[in-house]
């Protein structure tokens, strides 16, 4: 693209940029964040992994490398599981001390997700996945700032979904910036930097995630509600098993 172009481009987008805000500042603060995400968006839409890390990283070390030395935790560390927690609107952040025992260092809250308890079955279900999950994609150039994607649907989900005869599961949920939400887990625009460069460092093949309906180590697996697949209940039992092993030092 030519260097006129791409002026004649950012006025544009500029100009919708100034209309969409004056408009939407009357209308809704998410939406108004999601508008200002978008066009912001456009603008950076050759933007690398790495060129996020080098604008961000400074800043986001500043701010998360205190939570880290309190935590006795080494930063960058050599893994990260992120803990969903869908009725709790929480994202755990845990990483191994050097005895390799997962210390939770962080927590963000969720300001946006849509749906209810249960796994995510099919497209336009509003559903948040529920299960064991990669991160499989760090995507610098969101609408909605910046964004990580989960591997959903997983092998697991695949296979039940061809015995039962569901052909439509959906895909690309995210755990992004601040904007609306369906599927995916919306933080602030603050907290999705640290998570980013955080997730950019350590790698994304190091990294877990985990997304329950409720917070497991607490609270007993929820009654499965009528109609629920009849694998649902060892999705919950393979939840709870995964999560009895991240619990603070003062509950060990």
């Amino acid at each position: 693209m030519g260097t006129a172009s791409v002026k004649r481009r950012t006025v544009i987008l500029g100009a919708i940029l100034s209309v969409g805000l004056a408009g939407a500042a009357l209308w809704q603060p998410a939406r108004l964040q999601g508008l200002t995400n978008t066009v912001r968006g456009r603008l950076r839409s050759t933007r690398t992994v790495d060129q996020v890390v080098a604008d961000f990283g400074p800043a986001v070390r500043a701010r998360i490398e205190p939570a880290f030395q309190a935590a006795g935790v080494a930063h960058p560390p050599p893994s990260l599981t992120l803990i969903g927690l869908k009725a709790e609107r929480r994202l755990e952040v845990w990483a191994p001390d050097a005895s390799g025992q997962p210390i939770r260092v962080l927590d963000y809250p969720v300001m946006a997700a849509s749906g209810g308890p249960g796994p995510k079955l099919r497209e336009g279900d509003r559903q948040v996945p529920e299960g064991l999950y990669p991160i499989t994609f760090l995507n610098a150039n969101s609408r909605f700032h910046l964004s990580l994607r989960i591997g959903y649907p997983s092998a697991e989900d695949r296979e039940h979904a061809a015995a039962e005869g569901r052909t439509d599961l959906g895909g690309d949920i995210m755990i992004h910036g601040a904007g609306g939400s369906i599927g995916c887990l919306a933080l602030t625009n603050e907290a999705i930097e640290e998570v980013f460069v955080l997730a950019a460092e350590v790698g994304i093949g190091a990294i877990q995630v985990i997304l329950a309906p409720h917070d497991l180590r607490g609270r007993p697996v929820p009654p499965m509600p009528d109609g629920a697949p009849a694998w649902m209940a060892d999705r919950y039992r393979d939840l709870h098993a995964a999560m009895a092993g991240f619990v603070a030092r003062a509950e060990i």
